[in-house]
Parts: C-alpha cells; sequence; structure tokens
C-alpha cells in the first residue's frame, strides 16, 4: 500500500479537489471549543460556529517563516453539484511560525460552516510564504480556487492540511468515497 493511498487528505478527495499531492512537512492542528480535529472528524454545524484555534507547527524554529491559512467547502452547496466548489470559509495570511492563526492576518473573516443539504468537507490547507506581502480579499467566497490562488500569489504547494465532515443539523447518513 503505497504512502498516498493511505493519507488522510487522498482518502477524502481534498487531494484532487482541492489541492495536488503534497508531502506534508508541517503540522497542523486545529481544535473547535477544546476538541481537535482529526482528518474526516464528523463536525455538526454547531461545534463549528465559532473561530477554532488553529497551530502550524514546523520542526524549526526561530526562522521567522510565515503561513497563509485557507479554508474552503469544495461541496458548495452540496455534493451533488457543486457548482460554488470551492466557497471560501477563512482566509488568514502572515501566521507566524509557531504561533497561532489568530497572530495572523485575517483577509477574510471567519464564516461558519452551515451546509444545507449533504455531508460537506471542509478544508484547511497551509502554505508557507516565501515573503511578507500584501494579499487581497477575492471579491466573493464562492468559486474560490485555491490552486489558483497559491499561483497567483507564488505560494508554491501547500505544506500541512486537514479536513472534517458537516452536515445540517440533524442531518444523517454517511459520506461515501470513490
Amino acid at each position: 500500500m503505497s504512502i498516498m493511498s493511505r493519507d488522510p487528505l487522498v482518502v477524502g478527495s481534498i487531494v484532487g479537489d482541492v489541492v495536488d499531492y503534497f508531502p506534508a512537512s508541517a503540522l497542523l492542528r486545529v481544535l473547535y471549543g477544546g476538541r481537535e480535529l482529526t482528518c474526516g472528524s464528523e463536525l455538526r454545524p454547531s461545534q463549528v460556529s465559532n473561530e477554532p484555534v488553529v497551530q502550524i507547527i514546523t520542526g524549526s524554529r526561530g526562522s521567522g517563516a510565515l503561513y497563509t491559512l485557507v479554508m474552503v467547502d469544495p461541496d458548495a452547496p452540496s455534493p451533488s453539484n457543486p457548482s460554488k466548489r470551492e466557497y471560501l470559509h477563512w482566509l488568514v495570511t502572515d501566521i507566524p511560525e509557531g504561533a497561532g492563526a489568530n497572530y495572523g492576518n485575517e483577509v477574510m473573516d471567519y464564516e461558519s460552516p452551515r451546509p444545507s443539504a449533504g455531508i460537506h468537507r471542509f478544508a484547511f490547507i497551509v502554505f508557507r510564504q516565501a515573503v511578507r506581502q500584501s494579499i487581497y480579499a477575492p471579491g466573493w467566497r464562492a468559486n474560490f480556487n485555491t490552486r489558483d490562488f497559491a499561483a497567483c500569489y507564488s505560494l508554491g504547494t501547500p505544506v500541512a492540511g486537514a479536513y472534517f465532515n458537516c452536515q445540517r443539523e440533524g442531518g444523517c447518513g454517511g459520506r461515501r468515497y470513490r
């Protein structure tokens, strides 16, 4: 079994739908209400209504590296018709190495997930910035494209990622992977 076939971002189709495969070089910790997210976790909208605590952990301290965090829903408005893929829920730049997203520059404020149909994946993708630069808020949230965004700002490949599944309160069923 290859490393790629066991990668939760591959299994959850984040690799493919949002980004191309990348070898993670940082650890991304996402905590909602003190509960640490694991890739593929099932969370309800009420559990993710408030902005999470996000930490980017690398093995090298003191390098002064900065990071950009993108949170998107590749299943908007519904997994069977993702015509608004990718919906941008949060964009934070200039996050200092070892610090939380709250120390960065919030370019697009956190919009809590509120899926109305089906089970949605919400992906957090982290890029290491080569330099501190002005990154501008897109004019819309729907049809954001993480790959194009990264290319536009020369961010290169991601260094970390995570995702969770979410459906409307009272929804039932599980996600079926390809």
